[in-house]
């Protein structure tokens, strides 16, 4: 409390006592019992007001004991359970729920992890992926600030994601590996990596990769086989010895027909091979008729122009060349769609040639653009010339009917680069994004589509789409999603299907250790999506002719429904809208495969260097005891006192509206009760 607040409490002070003083006490001969208790009700009466008046400050302090936490994660794949591992992790996690001391030292948090981080609600060991390193992304969120060292509860054994030997340096907690399984090298035989593309063209070769990985001390001699159905289409004698214990086969196969074609690859076990599972790899291709030739068309060079090129070929039926507009012409029946960007003049022969053959197309404006060669040669939009730029966000239109959207968080996107002024349509057309500024949503298009004559155009309206495919990437650490966006955006534009009110979404098929996820999409009869729909799917197994029905569930802007707990096999599926005469059917096929049945042992080496760079230490699942003991007698895990300190205005103190309330209605009622009212 300052000087200066002190000084005007004792001068309320005294102005109270006076005011108090010349009402009871200066005007009466003689004092009074009633008289003075009068005026101190008066005097506490005004006292208590002028002190809110001043409202004066104190400090208060508060302390309070903060336990460390102790993390415990727990690794929930199934090479748990493969590993015969399951039931002494239980029996560790049981031994520490109910150890005292523990409880007494720690705050206590279970977490579960394989594909994601869980709350440790069950332990089921079904995950069919690990991922490590995630799990120590999303722990370091949640424990940044705090004293929190980790048990980390897993064989090591890492299907996917970064290394997380690495990646956990950024976790700045003591890690305790407990090491679910053991040391010993056993004899082993396996396919350790497959590559081989996803698509292949009718009547070519296709190459495949396959990289054989061998542990034992003796010499030995296998054969390597493929098999199309019951047919060997390829085989290959190996031999291994203990220093010549890998090799990598390079091999083609014909492609005889359409469709998903299903391969088994199978390196022969040896007699004592303890695990065979890892000696077979189910792999598919899809044999399609003809490649996809796309042409962006451009009188300069940009980034975008190899965004484009990147996110379109990663599927394999697409190529683009990037060509100037006036080359283009003589090879125009070479390509399937045009992607013009950011045209002017130079481009209109191209464009004439174009409307006479009335050819989709997709066309991205810009600052380059321009506009008055477009406002010239299009009769379907026109642009407000302005001569200025702006930078627009862009907004999902969770209503856009012609194809099946994910939401990509595109509000995080940077903005894109474009033409400030509005653009009129002459006829209808699709919103597939709108734009925002500074978060206001505007009503126009920065991304729109229309049909028109049998023909299909897209509209981007504006340049940095680069930047999206970027900023993709540090959302999801991935391009595929993006990439997605931009393939069912071509897809759209090269095809000629007649708009639907039901669009569906799903693969041809699917390797067993992926999640099989089918995605549909529902519309009214004016083509806005209907989230009152019940959909479901009806899954029938081609070889047990098991059949099956789910619902689908509304999730964001789509309906889905999630048939990974379905076997390895060929299906049909139906998805049928329950109050309408709608329905679209499909084929996939789920590959057997379960990359967690793969391993033989913990990975240990790494566990413990994983120990090691983070100050924890390394322990086997059978040392529960020492592992306690040295947690409990660890000085660096001590309670830590905190002391929080509260500066309160004396205003907040609701006693002293009591004490007002008190002293003023004591009086009154005093006063009353003698007759001085």
């Amino acid at each position: 409390m300052s000087s200066e607040t002190l000084l005007y409490i004792i001068l309320a002070g005294i102005v109270a006592l006076a005011l108090a003083t010349f009402q009871y006490i200066s005007k009466k001969k003689s004092m009074t019992k009633l008289s003075m208790l009068f005026s101190f009700l008066r005097f506490l009466s005004v006292f208590a007001v002028l002190l809110l008046i001043v409202n004066p400050s104190f400090d208060q302090t508060k302390l309070s004991i903060e336990k460390p936490n102790l993390v415990v994660a727990v690794d929930n794949s199934s090479s748990i359970k493969h590993l015969k591992q399951d039931s002494a992790l239980i029996d560790f996690i049981d031994e520490i729920k109910s150890n005292s001391d523990i409880q007494n030292k720690f705050n206590l948090d279970f977490f579960t992890f394989g594909e994601n981080l869980k709350p440790l609600d069950s332990i089921t060991f079904t995950d069919k992926q690990t991922n490590i390193s995630k799990a120590f992304t999303q722990l370091n969120e949640i424990y940044k600030q705090t004293t929190s060292p980790t048990l980390l509860i897993t064989d090591g054994n890492q299907t996917y994601g970064n290394d997380y030997q690495f990646s956990s340096n950024n976790y700045k907690q003591p890690i305790y590996p407990i090491i679910l399984g053991d040391t010993i090298t056993y004899t082993d035989l396996r396919i350790q990596q497959f590559n081989v593309n996803k698509y292949a063209f009718l009547k070519n070769r296709f190459p495949v990769e396959a990289i054989l990985v061998y542990n034992g001390n003796t010499a030995i001699q296998s054969n390597f086989i493929v098999k199309n159905g019951n047919t060997t289409i390829y085989s290959e004698l190996i031999n291994f010895s203990k220093n010549d214990n890998s090799k990598v086969i390079n091999f083609t196969l014909p492609a005889n027909r359409v469709g998903v074609s299903n391969y088994k690859a199978t390196i022969i076990p040896i007699e004592s091979e303890k695990n065979k599972v890892n000696n077979t790899k189910n792999f598919a291709v899809e044999i399609i008729n003809q490649k996809t030739k796309i042409a962006i068309v451009s009188s300069f060079s940009h980034p975008d122009l190899g965004a484009l090129k990147k996110s379109i070929e990663t599927n394999e039926q697409r190529t683009v060349n990037i060509i100037k507009p006036n080359i283009l012409i003589n090879q125009l029946e070479d390509f399937q769609l045009i992607i013009l960007y950011q045209p002017n003049n130079k481009f209109s022969t191209l464009i004439d040639k174009l409307n006479t053959q009335n050819r989709n197309r997709f066309i991205i404006t810009g600052p380059k653009t321009d506009l008055r060669f477009l406002n010239r040669i299009s009769n379907d939009y026109s642009f407000d010339i302005t001569g200025q730029t702006e930078n627009y966000q862009a907004n999902l239109n969770i209503n856009y009917a012609p194809f099946l959207i994910d939401n990509l968080d595109f509000e995080s996107f940077p903005p894109l680069l474009s033409n400030y002024g509005e653009v009129r349509f002459s006829g209808t057309y699709e919103t597939i994004l709108n734009k925002t500024v500074k978060g206001i949503a505007l009503e126009e298009p920065l991304l729109a589509t229309f049909e028109i004559n049998g023909r299909r155009e897209a509209v981007l309206f504006g340049e940095q789409i680069w930047q999206w495919r970027a900023q993709s990437y540090l959302n999801e650490k991935t391009f595929d999603n993006f990439d997605n966006f931009i393939g069912k955006l071509i897809q759209y534009l090269a095809s000629t299907k007649k708009k639907s009110r039901l669009n569906i979404d799903y693969e041809s098929f699917y390797n067993g250790n992926n999640n099989v996820i089918i995605k549909a999409e529902f519309f009214d009869k004016n083509y806005v999506f209907d989230t009152r729909e019940t959909l479901n799917i009806t899954v029938i197994d081609k070889v047990s002719k098991t059949k099956t029905v789910f619902p689908l569930i509304l999730k964001n802007n789509n309906y889905q429904v999630d048939l990974s707990n379905l076997p390895a096999s060929e299906y049909s599926f139906t998805v049928r809208a329950s109050n309408e005469n709608i329905s679209k059917s499909g084929n996939f096929r789920i590959l057997e495969y379960d990359v967690e049945q793969q391993f033989l042992n913990a990975d240990v080496t790494k566990l413990q260097q994983l120990a090691t760079n983070s100050s924890g230490t390394s322990y086997f699942i059978n040392e529960t005891n020492k592992t306690l003991n040295d947690l409990l007698n660890d000085n660096r895990f001590v309670p830590i006192q905190k002391s929080s300190k509260n500066t309160i205005p004396l205003i907040d103190w609701k006693y002293l509206l009591a004490i007002i309330a008190f002293s003023l209605g004591l009086e009154w009622f005093i006063r009353k009760y003698n007759g001085l009212i």
